[in-house]
């Protein structure tokens, strides 16, 4: 049987929009090369500066939390509706589905003539592996809101592993992740990298004395590791972060240790162009600033799990530490000043450039390709 011509009825499935981080730059890439896609997302809350995401006459569907009380500010603790919410989606005029995933997009559903590939950027954490963490760092470790909090995350990892039978083929955004969707699902899934915007960044500057982090100031970030690393060093260190523990950074860290609360993407930009060197110390499941920093021809020291031992190559573009304490990242730290002129802003430019837009883009149309032809024919395909 000859198989039907590339899809053209495109359906692109995402959790929430709320803001340009990176599940959402993945998104700006599929409509990239799938610009005639319709988009449904939970909700979509993007900032003026932010709309530039989904081109201009893209239709975009939301769900009825969308219009919920506190929705705009607090959309996430409707958590336990976000099943429901996704599953109310009609995608059955669509040949092809691509759910973004971090949470529940994998969960819409689809009828037998329709080909669902996720691109998964992490298995729900605070459901899975992650569960004890979150429950100790918002202090529900014991009380009747415990009791309802580990209730709920109970029958939502019992959803999740439903919604993943609904996946007819699963992308990782690295290997990491691709370990956890096999722990989590017992899934095969292919890795992708996601898209970094390497031309926004000039790779050739001159270096200045101070280290950089970029993070969002919450617990498994780890930030509050660089600072105390840094108050030890007496090294020059800027922070730029926004989140709920800013304020208990502040009080911690001294005066050789400075903050910039949402500067803007230029600024990011001219800051990873000029530090010295880029320190990372959370476990991401593919941490994009990474690669930023690469691309701006800064060395990077970094936690040696998750998806920085992929995106680093310790001892040429960085330094990874492999103990998540104080003490190892103050080692690493020290590593790096004995050995800081054998590392080449060229050769850590040239890692970064093998996680372009341009790759994402062509390994994906590659891969969907593959798999559409395989689905048509009716063969096998994981």
């Amino acid at each position: 049987m000859a198989a039907e011509p590339l899809p053209t009825a495109v359906a692109v499935v995402h959790e929430w929009l709320a803001s340009r981080a990176g599940s959402e730059k993945v998104v700006e890439q599929l409509l990239a090369v799938y610009p005639q896609a319709d988009v449904f997302s939970l909700v979509e809350f993007l900032a003026p500066e932010a709309a530039g995401l989904i081109p201009p006459g893209t239709r975009v569907q939301t769900s009825f939390i969308q219009n919920l009380p506190w929705a705009r500010q607090h959309f996430r603790q409707y958590l336990p509706l976000m099943p429901l919410a996704i599953e109310q989606f009609d995608l059955s005029a669509y040949d092809l589905v691509i759910s973004s995933n971090h949470a529940v997009a994998k969960g819409v559903l689809t009828r037998p003539h329709q080909l669902h590939i996720s691109y998964v950027h992490t298995p729900i954490r605070y459901a899975w592996d992650l569960q004890h963490q979150y429950l100790q760092q918002a202090g529900l470790t014991g009380g009747v809101k415990s009791a309802i909090t580990r209730l709920l995350l109970h029958y939502l990892r019992l959803w999740d592993l439903a919604a993943a039978h609904r996946v007819d083929c699963f992308v990782a955004n690295s290997r990491y992740v691709a370990r956890r969707i096999w722990k989590t699902y017992r899934r095969p899934a292919t890795v992708i990298y996601p898209p970094v915007a390497i031309d926004r960044f000039r790779w050739q500057q001159p270096r200045d004395n101070f280290y950089l982090t970029v993070s969002r100031c919450v617990p498994y970030k780890r930030v509050d590791l660089t600072v105390e690393a840094f108050n030890r060093l007496g090294l020059p260190l800027v922070v730029i972060g926004d989140g709920p523990a800013l304020g208990a950074l502040q009080q911690a860290a001294k005066s050789n240790i400075s903050f910039l609360r949402n500067p803007s993407d230029a600024v990011v930009s001219d800051y990873m162009e000029r530090c010295r060197g880029f320190v990372f110390p959370a476990e991401e499941d593919f941490g994009i600033t990474v690669v930023e920093a690469q691309a701006a021809g800064a060395p990077v020291i970094a936690y040696g799990r998750g998806g920085c031992a992929e995106t680093v190559i310790d001892g040429k573009t960085g330094i990874l530490f492999h103990r998540q304490t104080v003490d190892h990242l103050v080692q690493a730290v020290q590593q790096f000043e004995q050995n800081r002129g054998s590392f080449g802003a060229e050769t850590i430019r040239n890692q970064a450039e093998t996680f372009s837009e341009q790759r994402f883009q062509r390994e994906l149309t590659t891969y969907v390709a593959d798999k559409w032809l395989k689905f048509q024919q009716g063969d096998e395909l994981e």
